[in-house]
């Protein structure tokens, strides 16, 4: 599993992706999709989905997938070796959601929940998979939220396909359980070569598990926050776990007031020295229209 492009830059998503077998492009298939990471303070949340013939579900089988949370971290391994070897039916996809675009994400101005992020993973995976040709017919989800809810939502946007949105489905269906597997093998290749680029002052790499009540974790997190800066960008800021330790550990900013000062009038600000010369600054736009594609018109 070739992760150089995510190390290179782990503030940033990536999708990995297998050849979809000939044999998934001629037949009809199953897709199943299932995420890894979903509530841990550190690392990303990763989503994978694989995809099969429906003539091969008793082929899946036999290769004896079982829920990712159930297995030792070596029975996962030599699963996804499998799931890789059987690359002549069984095709899979991952998208490492970075915890720094979780972060920004949910702490944006408007709003945005955990479940609508691993929902539009899901979605753009499923998209992708019939954009490379495999011909999918069936689809089985495990769910976030309302199960109901959600499987209306992805029935209108691919009306038709067969849906399934169920708890549990890791458990339920095979094709699931290899999603599963998936997602959870890399989420634990992403964390062992995890590069800290704002520096050598991370004071220890046993974070355990992640989640917020592990007493590795709670350790982790005491020992490496900036008084000033926070964390480094291996935390989710938007975990109230993270906001509550800064809120009593961190020292409190004053931003003052932006009036412009009267005896600053006339002088020029500091930012303008960085400008290319003869800049609009009007040019620059609001990180708000950014964040959401929008650009002045001047006609219809």
């Amino acid at each position: 599993m070739d992760l150089s492009d995510f190390t290179k830059d782990n503030s940033e998503n990536a999708i990995l992706k297998s050849i979809v077998p000939q044999i998934c492009k001629d037949e009809p298939c199953c897709l199943g999709i299932d995420e890894a990471g979903r509530g841990p303070v550190l690392g990303p949340m990763v989503y994978g989905v694989s995809f099969c013939p429906l003539s091969c579900k008793e082929k899946l089988e036999q290769l004896g997938f079982a829920d990712s949370k159930t297995l030792s971290e070596e029975q996962r391994d030599e699963l996804f070796s499998k799931i890789k070897d059987a690359n002549d039916f069984l095709g899979f996809e991952v998208e490492i959601l970075s915890p720094n675009y979780i972060s920004k994400t949910m702490l944006r101005r408007t709003k945005y929940s955990l479940n609508a992020i691993s929902m539009d993973s899901a979605i753009g995976l499923l998209r992708l998979a019939i954009e490379q040709g495999a011909n999918i017919k069936e689809v089985y989800v495990d769910t976030v939220g309302d199960a109901s809810k959600y499987q209306e939502k992805l029935q209108g946007l691919f009306p038709r396909l067969e849906i399934t949105v169920t708890p549990k489905a890791d458990a339920k269906f095979p094709i699931v359980s290899a999603a599963s597997i998936c997602a959870k093998v890399v989420r634990d290749q992403v964390l062992k070569s995890w590069i800290f680029f704002e520096g050598d002052d991370i004071v220890t790499r046993d974070y355990g598990s992640g989640y917020p009540s592990d007493p590795a974790t709670k350790h982790w997190l005491a020992d490496n926050m900036d008084k000033v800066f926070g964390y480094p960008q291996f935390v989710r800021f938007s975990w109230s776990t993270t906001s509550t330790l800064l809120e009593n550990k961190a020292y409190h900013v004053h931003w003052d007031d932006e009036d412009e000062d009267e005896s600053a009038k006339g002088t020029a600000s500091l930012f303008s020295f960085f400008a290319p010369k003869n800049a609009d600054p009007r040019d620059k736009q609001h990180s708000f229209f950014e964040e959401r594609h929008l650009k002045r018109v001047e006609s219809f």
